[in-house]
């Protein structure tokens, strides 16, 4: 008798079991142009933090995302921020990727120039493009840039290193 009841609201029932909850958190992806890099040092003046610079293309990238979800939740003091070095077009996938490794509470940047080798140069003329990249600033916004995968003893090791 029940179901008999249900049945005509079975359709809006699955629509609202199956709609990913990520949706709901969607990111606001903030657009890094000429000038952002130095804005961010601007906003974070005196305070240590951790720039991750990622792509959707990137398989280790992606692969890094839930380990930056533990770092960010088990060292809720240190900034981090996400910049995708990806185009607007691709703020979809950006903010899902974001959204399922729960990373949407963070700034998030999106590359919103087409030139993105000048993007690259203004926040550091050494680097040509590797991902992942990360940054850890210290207070005094002393930097250090690592390419490439890192374990969670780097991270801490690093983590250490800006907040002493």
């Amino acid at each position: 008798m029940l179901l008999k009841k249900l049945l005509p609201s079975l359709p809006l029932i699955l629509a609202i079991a199956f709609t990913p909850s990520a949706r709901a958190e969607q990111p606001q992806l903030q657009p890094f142009a000429s000038g952002s890099y130095q804005q961010i040092l601007a906003n974070n003046a005196d305070h240590p933090f951790m720039l991750v610079i990622w792509s959707i293309t990137c398989s280790s990238c992606l692969k890094d995302m839930e380990l930056l979800n533990s770092l960010h939740k088990e060292n809720p003091d240190l900034k981090m921020i996400m910049l995708a070095a990806d185009t607007e077009d691709d703020t979809d996938q950006i903010q899902q990727i974001l959204g399922k490794n729960q990373l949407t509470e963070i700034d998030n940047w999106v590359f919103a120039d087409e030139n993105a080798q000048k993007l690259r140069f203004e926040i550091d003329p050494k680097w040509y493009g590797e991902l992942p990249r990360t940054y850890f600033f210290d207070a005094s916004h002393q930097r250090t840039g690592i390419s490439g995968v890192m374990s969670r003893a780097d991270y801490e090791t690093m983590f250490a290193k800006i907040l002493k």
